[in-house]
This record gives C-alpha cells, sequence and structure tokens, in this order.
C-alpha cells in the first residue's frame, strides 16, 4: 500500500496540483516551489487505506492525466539547446534548430529603463498567424544603435527582420523568420524565437490557431 501511496499516487496529484496551479495563474510561467507548496499531508490524508479502493484512484488520477494531453499537434521548445519541435505524443513531426532569447539586458542610461531579453517559459497558444509580418521596432532597438526614437510610427516599420511567417504566442512574442540564419541555433534573440525559413514555412502550414506551445 505505501509503495502505491508514494511512487504512483503521490506523483500523479502533485502534478495535477501543479497543473491546477498553471490554470489559476491564467497561463502564466510556474514557479516550482509555488507549485508544489501544498503539504504533503493535505495531498494524502484522503486516500483510502484499501489497496483496491487506492487502485481506483490511481486509475481515476491517470484518466484526469490523459484527458490532459494534447489531442493535436504541439510544439515543444527547449530553450537552452536552441531546439524547436512540432510533435504529437509519440512521433515528431519537425525537429529544427531555432534561436532563443540572449538572456541579456539592456538599460537606457537617460531614462533608467530596463529591458531583459528572455524568451518566456510555460505553456501558451499560438493566438496569431501572420504571413509576411512587418517588425514594429521597440524602443530599445533604436537605443541600442545609437538613434532617436522617432516620433513618427512609420519609422518603426521593418518589412524584412521577420521572415515570410510569424505565429504569436502572446505579449508581443512571435516564432519567426530572421535574415541572420547564419546565427541560428545561439541565444541570441531579444525574446522572440527565431527559426529557418525552410523549417519555418512546415511549422506555419502544420500549425492551426490555438496549438499548444510548451517552452522550457
Amino acid at each position: 500500500m505505501k509503495k502505491i501511496v508514494f511512487f504512483v499516487v503521490l506523483p500523479l496529484l502533485l502534478i495535477i496540483v501543479a497543473l491546477s496551479v498553471y490554470v489559476l495563474k491564467g497561463g502564466r510561467d510556474i514557479d516550482t516551489q509555488e507549485a508544489f507548496s501544498v503539504p504533503i499531508d493535505s495531498v494524502l490524508h484522503e486516500l483510502p487505506t484499501d489497496s483496491k479502493l487506492a487502485k481506483k484512484e490511481v486509475q481515476k488520477v491517470k484518466k484526469a492525466l490523459s484527458a490532459l494531453k494534447p489531442a493535436k499537434p504541439y510544439i515543444v521548445i527547449d530553450t537552452h539547446a536552441n531546439r524547436i519541435f512540432l510533435r504529437i505524443e509519440d512521433s515528431i513531426l519537425l525537429e529544427a534548430t531555432c534561436s532563443a532569447g540572449s538572456g541579456g539586458e539592456f538599460i537606457d542610461s537617460t531614462t533608467g529603463r530596463k529591458w531583459v531579453f528572455n524568451t518566456p517559459r510555460g505553456i501558451f497558444k499560438v493566438d496569431s498567424k501572420i504571413p509576411h509580418p512587418w517588425w514594429r521596432k521597440p524602443d530599445w532597438a533604436f537605443l541600442e544603435e545609437g538613434e532617436q526614437i522617432p516620433n513618427d510610427d512609420g519609422e518603426r516599420l521593418d518589412p524584412n527582420m521577420m521572415g515570410d511567417f510569424a505565429l504569436g504566442f502572446g505579449d508581443g512574442f512571435f516564432i519567426h523568420g530572421t535574415i541572420y540564419e547564419r546565427l541560428l541555433g545561439v541565444s541570441v534573440t531579444h525574446g522572440c524565437v527565431r527559426v529557418g525559413s525552410d523549417d519555418l514555412e512546415v511549422l506555419y502550414n502544420k500549425t492551426p490557431m490555438g496549438t499548444y506551445v510548451y517552452i522550457f
């Protein structure tokens, strides 16, 4: 009975607790300590002492976890190895080299404004698909080059920097192309995820709106 509790039921229940925290946080990245801050006793105290009943509870938990598995293809981005995958549960449909955020920061010496260039970690969804996207250069893009921030919004628009396609996954972050394909595989971006043109076209064509994006 103890083996069932500690090696099967407890890990499954803790996963559900973590996922519940994620949902309650509205899709933001989960802090591991926060997600698993529920006392162990509160997780275990309702488990039946009878081994047969305990096994039934395990089956219920497994069923609940199965319902949470993506039924359609989903994207996985490994920001440490700079690899991006389009996959289903048991198969990889696309594996490619990408570039994620550099982790660097920039501070405007005049105003003190600070930008940190990380790719967000967590679970997201594709919420926009844009062919031939134009990049609207933010303030830091001008300040990094020692240029004045323009008053005319039209001076911010760049039709080439993002490549042929862009997949938005919230808060202004995109999976998109790049004119710097030689740097793919290196963490050099300001937070977006860059992908080579051929792989990006496959990803774009096979990724419907609402596709889950898992970033770690």
